[in-house]
């Protein structure tokens, strides 16, 4: 049996659905994109580091592509 993953870019197209809910526009937001044993992990940090907070961190499921974990700071 083979088992299909979710591809990174619709990992990111999730994550990005939801933080745009919650922060509007990402424009200054670097964007981390990694496949780890547990799933996507998409993590938005400020670019600017002169401001204070950051963005939302995301588990996805590699298989499902279900939201498993989401942070955000503020």
């Amino acid at each position: 049996m083979r088992v299909s993953l979710v591809p990174a870019e619709e990992a990111l197209a999730i994550a990005q659905r939801d933080a745009a809910k919650v922060y509007g526009e990402l424009f200054g937001y670097r964007i981390q994109l990694v496949l780890e044993e547990d799933g996507w992990h998409v993590d938005y940090e400020l670019k600017d580091r002169r401001y204070r907070g950051g963005g939302p961190h995301y588990v996805i499921d590699a298989i499902s592509g279900a939201v498993t974990s989401k942070r955000y700071e503020q």
